[in-house]
């Protein structure tokens, strides 16, 4: 694994939470849209985005990070075969392509493909 690629935050107050970030961060954001924005954060993203109902076929709309992998296939396969258990397994979204689990706390952790 790379690094942290992502840290997600999702809530009720895009606005108030925007605010909050871009005053934190001393920064715009890199990008904006109607219910959401990305921030930059040292080699990381910090995502500002709604609270909604998660898609039936996606991940749980929920805080997360994301770890950046280069084969985000290969590293679900080898991470299987050492016992871990896929949320969800890996697939394409518009963002890029990605795969997630839980952690013992029930975290909700992305991997995130980096290349191509």
């Amino acid at each position: 694994m790379s690094g942290v690629a992502e840290i997600a935050l999702f809530t009720d107050d895009v606005q108030a939470a925007k605010a909050f970030y871009g005053d934190l961060l001393s920064a715009e954001p890199e990008a904006e849209w109607p219910g959401g924005a990305i921030f930059a954060a040292g080699s990381a993203k910090l995502l500002v985005h709604e609270r909604r109902a998660a898609p039936g076929d996606g991940p749980p709309n929920e805080d997360h990070f994301a770890f950046s992998v280069s084969d985000v296939d290969g590293s679900c396969h080898e991470l299987r075969a050492r016992g871990f258990a896929f949320l969800v397994e890996p697939r394409d979204y518009p963002w890029g392509r990605s795969a997630y689990l839980r952690d013992p706390d029930g975290r909700l952790v992305e991997l995130s493909q980096t290349g191509p």
